[in-house]
């Protein structure tokens, strides 16, 4: 049987933390899915026209446009994560720093 004083609920910072990462997530993933699937499938026709390297730009996306973008947004979240554990920690810091 499971002590129930061992449960515990994530405080209002926790919370604030875990929203922004997870809208941060929903969002660089939206971009991802919509280089990937968008431009490599749903816009090929029109896209495949356009020249682009040699190549036609529908193509170049699917091959090599969505894995850069991928980095790109791999960067882009490593930098504002950054920001909001720093965010978070100092928040953490001064309640504590209030409390005393």
């Amino acid at each position: 049987m499971e002590n129930k004083q061992n449960y515990h609920t994530l405080d209002e910072n926790q919370q604030k933390y875990w929203k922004k990462n997870l809208k941060l997530i929903t969002i660089l993933l939206s971009i991802w899915a919509i280089v990937g699937f968008g431009g490599g499938i749903l816009f090929a026709g029109p896209l495949s026209k356009v020249p682009f390297f040699g190549v036609s730009l529908s193509f170049w996306i699917s091959q090599q446009g969505a894995i850069l973008v991928f980095i790109l947004l791999i960067l882009v979240y490593a930098i504002r994560m950054d920001r909001l554990d720093k965010e978070y920690l100092d928040s953490i810091k001064n309640k504590k720093q209030s409390q005393e």
